[in-house]
């Protein structure tokens, strides 16, 4: 296991659309006897009630859906530039309900506070979740969305977690 040190939210410096837009996250959940890992590129990050958020959508079909709505927690892993992206695709791509993805990645689990998150990266956000909130086609003011991305009709939850902890490796 790597040694990771907490990272003060008052110093932390990043762009919120590299981030997840181009470089990706692996989100996480579940508790010491089960977790999923799934990659996410869609989400983002500020101040809501008071506190400091992250927000990102996971489809109602996946699997960490489940571990999420059950346990309340989550977490958010950012890997190294050069971090073999075949494994971030893999994990976006492939249930967990019907493979072992970090048997298959040979990634290991690890845990802040029991929240469970990614070894092998470089910097992980651990949330605690305030909100879950389904989109609907009703919601959307922009027709073109539900056309474009939800024509199966797997529509996203939008989870607004509250940064509990950044730590950085």
């Amino acid at each position: 296991m790597h040694t990771f040190q907490p990272c003060p939210i008052e110093v932390f410096e990043s762009n919120p659309f590299t981030m997840l837009g181009k470089d990706w996250a692996v989100l996480t959940a579940g508790n010491r006897k089960k977790t999923n890992s799934m990659t996410i590129s869609w989400g983002g990050f500020g101040v809501l009630w008071n506190k400091n958020v992250c927000f990102v959508f996971v489809r109602d079909s996946r699997y960490t859906k489940k571990l999420m709505d059950a346990n309340g927690t989550f977490s958010l892993t950012f890997f190294q530039k050069d971090f073999n992206r075949s494994i971030l695709m893999y994990l976006g791509s492939v249930s967990g309900s019907r493979e072992d993805k970090m048997k298959m990645t040979h990634l290991n689990m690890n845990y802040a506070d029991d929240i469970p998150f990614i070894d092998e990266g470089n910097l992980v956000i651990t949330c605690r979740m305030l909100s879950a909130s389904k989109l609907t086609p009703d919601s959307f003011l922009d027709e073109n969305i539900s056309a474009r991305h939800y024509k199966e009709g797997d529509f996203h939850t939008m989870y607004v977690g509250e940064i509990l902890k950044i730590l950085a490796r």
